[in-house]
């Protein structure tokens, strides 16, 4: 069957490694959109039960705690099965989540369902379990690909959001529900049995490369700074005894902690301040278009400048998206909604674009999977800290205000941080290389 897997794909006209990265555009579409929808079903939750906004919101982190521990053990599945295992995995759990929260009563059912089995579910079939593969598949344009296949998120967002909206509006939120858990199944499900961990599980190299050009490729220039960190076989326990691992993990906390915060609570902010609720589903939607090509444009810049760039204009837009929401509470207005919109979606989701390659690009080998898995237990808690800490925070103090600006501190430990962990003194991105290499032929 992998001879017949093998000749099907040399068949055809381009590299396969575009097929893996359209299906994961697909699945992110529907993905990360049905966990999206979380921040357009808070305001109904609210409304029908009378619950705390802490307390619903607290069914969004209680599932990203639970999704944190299980991190480490599906990385390691990861590296011994491939993909298929987890995002199918993911799939079940996110659509099974999504079909049982129609029949929502109590607290307890919200957090089961909304909470565990549609956080557990959306961290296997989104970022996260992405980002331990895609890397795999290129090494010249790996920021470009793998913005490209995470701006399926925003495809999503553009053309779901505001239907499940409708939906909701018009059947209740219950509804919606049943539509996006069967869309997630019937999508996401199928399309991933084409998905192979790497090139080498098909008799292909990265980037499409032919054996003859990758030797020659690869005998005059590498991209490799550091030959002593390149040469170890970095397990789990090797890595976790480094500096760059736990900087990394901070920053990637800072980072989720600030990207949450907002998306949960994001519609209900915003038509709290006077924002009507189309307007503000409208919004949530908006930003992840914008993300398209922030997304597609600057992951193609980081193979050229470098992951840390990326990272902190990334930082940089989601501290200024808190600064206008903090100026949208005593001035509403649109110019201040599209600053909010186009700093949080165009810079702050190209975060995504370079999360997997700065993780493989330090710890590159055959435990890449088991690795990132257990950075994800922080990225994932940081996810679910940001929603809980803003929705405790309103709570007791009526305002958002607090959580706004400690997301913003966030932000610029997160970017500092990454500095630190510094990927560029480990492995070059390609256009480092190449720049590189002319300094030296031109022997500078």
């Amino acid at each position: 069957m992998e001879g017949a897997q093998r000749h099907w794909s040399s068949r055809l006209p381009f590299y396969y490694g575009w097929v893996v990265i359209g299906i994961a555009f697909a699945t992110m579409a529907v993905a990360v959109t049905a966990r999206t929808a979380f921040s357009l079903l808070l305001p109904p939750l609210i409304a029908e039960f009378g619950w705390d906004r802490g307390l619903v919101a607290g069914a969004f982190s209680f599932g990203f705690l639970i999704s944190a521990v299980s991190s480490p053990i599906f990385g390691r599945v990861m590296d011994r099965h491939g993909p298929r295992i987890v995002i199918g995995s993911g799939v079940c759990l996110m659509s099974s989540g999504l079909i049982l929260a129609s029949t929502i009563e109590k607290p307890w059912q919200l957090y089961a369902t909304l909470g565990v089995l549609v956080s557990a579910g959306a961290n296997l079939t989104t970022y996260t379990a992405h980002s331990q593969f895609l890397p795999n598949w290129f090494v010249r344009r790996r920021g470009l690909a793998i913005s490209i296949a995470f701006s399926g998120a925003g495809v999503g967002a553009i053309v779901l959001l505001p239907w499940l909206q409708t939906i909701i509006g018009r059947d209740g939120w219950r509804t919606s529900c049943w539509v996006m858990g069967l869309l997630v199944l019937l999508v996401a499900g199928p399309l991933n049995l084409l998905v192979r961990r790497g090139p080498e599980d098909i008799g292909l190299l990265a980037d499409g490369a032919s054996r003859r050009a990758e030797a020659t490729r690869s005998g005059v220039r590498s991209n490799v700074v550091d030959p002593a960190w390149a040469a170890v076989d970095w397990t789990l326990a090797r890595a976790m005894r480094t500096g760059r691992f736990w900087w990394i993990a901070l920053a990637y906390f800072c980072a989720l902690f600030a990207w949450y915060c907002i998306q949960v609570h994001q519609t209900q902010y915003l038509i709290e301040i006077g924002f009507k609720p189309l307007v503000a589903a409208w919004s949530l939607g908006i930003i992840s278009v914008v993300a398209i090509p922030g997304q597609i444009g600057l992951g193609a810049l980081s193979d050229r400048v470098g992951r840390e760039w990326v990272w902190t204009a990334a930082c940089c837009g989601f501290a200024v998206c808190y600064a206008a929401l903090i100026a949208l509470e005593h001035a509403p207005s649109n110019p201040l909604l599209y600053l909010m919109v186009g700093s949080q979606g165009f810079f702050g989701y190209a975060a995504t674009s370079v999360m997997g390659p700065i993780v493989v690009e330090i710890f590159e080998g055959p435990h890449f999977g088991s690795i990132f898995g257990a950075i994800t237990v922080a990225l994932v808690g940081g996810g679910a800290a940001g929603p809980w800490t803003a929705g405790a925070v309103h709570d007791a103090t009526g305002s958002y205000r607090l959580a706004f600006l400690l997301a913003i501190a966030c932000c610029a430990v997160s970017a500092a941080a990454i500095w630190i962990a510094a990927p560029r003194e480990v492995r070059l991105v390609p256009g480092r290389v190449s720049s590189r290499g002319a300094a030296q032929e031109s022997g500078v």
